[in-house]
């Protein structure tokens, strides 16, 4: 039988992987992410991602689509001012895109992300 065209994104269907933010990144706490990527094809990812509380600094070369699913979490773009994300929110952040990132809340979030 060949692979199905219908995936489910959810944390039943792939195999947690965990990490944390490198250590020069780190700015406060000791957040733990765990990502259940869902799709790994072509330059094209998604998943679910959760972080635990703690803060640390981002920087993006790919593109990516985000829509919270649970927590709470503060993203403050260099230069600019703090958005405070909750379950529901959705947004984009572009290539180029550098700034921080913090949990309150421990976060879980889809994702899609375009290299």
């Amino acid at each position: 039988m060949s692979e199905s065209l219908f995936l489910p994104v959810d944390t039943e269907a792939a195999e947690p992987e965990t990490e944390r933010p490198a250590p020069e990144n780190l700015i406060s706490g000791d957040p733990v992410f765990t990502t259940w990527n869902a799709e790994a094809r072509d330059g094209l990812y998604c998943g679910i991602w959760q972080a635990t509380p703690g803060k640390w600094r981002i920087s993006y070369d790919e593109w990516e689509f985000c829509h919270i699913l649970d927590g709470v979490s503060v993203i403050v773009e260099e230069g600019g001012k703090a958005v405070t994300l909750r379950a529901g929110d959705s947004f984009i952040l572009r290539p180029g895109f550098k700034g921080t990132w913090e949990v309150i809340e421990t976060t879980r979030k889809e994702y899609v992300i375009r290299l």
